[in-house]
């Protein structure tokens, strides 16, 4: 496993815990010393909290997870309807176009396993499928979740709170967030903005042209737990 150095300044990366995320989301824990879980954010329908996008032959075709919640709630305020029977469809649906991978008997039972225990919350799930997923691919750090900070600011002004409080010299950003942080507030603040700079490669995939916009559940099937091969391919 490549490891990072030593020597490199305090890294820190924030995002939604959000539902089996794609590689990008992964490659931004990784290069982060601590990951903070926006667990206190407020819900979005548009939000990818409870879906995410699995290939097949039509096309992609979206796993959702029906859930309790109104206007205003924050994600870790949020309840999976378990009732409606939503994880034996996921496992199916995944079975279904999935059995034929190379890795698809050790992925899977690991999946099943994590997504047949019972949970408070929708947030509690989605961090421990991300947080097992991360040991697997030998992605060790440290883990937060904002909530526990108890910070009641908002936007970049929330994140600039959490670098505070958590030390960081180095905050990787997405890069959907410029269209409202100022790099000047973080330098400032003796914080080095950078954004996540993970780029998409083409590994074995089903189903025609290689689609890189779907849950990491893709790569697992496809490579196993090969974190060494997303690295070599990252410039």
């Amino acid at each position: 496993m490549i490891q990072q150095s030593n020597d490199q300044k305090t890294a820190i990366a924030i995002h939604q815990p959000n539902y089996i995320p794609w590689l990008g989301y992964f490659y931004k824990i990784y290069q982060s010393d601590i990951f903070v879980f926006l667990d206190d954010a407020q819900f979005s329908n548009e939000g990818m909290h409870n879906f995410h996008y699995i290939k097949t032959p039509q096309g992609l075709f979206r796993l959702k997870i029906p859930v309790l919640q109104k206007m205003g709630d924050k994600i870790n305020e949020v309840k999976c309807k378990d009732e409606l029977g939503w994880k034996k469809k996921h496992l199916i649906t995944i079975t279904n176009f999935y059995s034929r991978a190379a890795h698809f008997n050790e992925v899977f039972v690991d999946f099943k396993t994590l997504l047949e225990r019972d949970y408070d919350n929708l947030v509690e799930m989605n961090i421990a499928i991300i947080q097992f997923f991360c040991a697997k691919l030998g992605i060790n750090k440290q883990f937060i979740k904002s909530s526990d900070l108890h910070i009641t600011s908002t936007k970049e002004t929330r994140i600039l709170d959490i670098c505070k409080i958590l030390n960081a010299e180095i905050y990787y950003s997405g890069t959907g967030a410029k269209a409202y942080q100022k790099e000047e507030n973080f330098t400032k603040k003796g914080i080095k903005l950078e954004y996540s700079n993970y780029t998409p490669f083409e590994y074995p995939q089903f189903f025609g042209a290689f689609q890189s916009n779907v849950t990491i559940l893709d790569y697992l099937m496809h490579c196993g737990y090969d974190w060494n091969n997303v690295l070599k391919n990252q410039k």
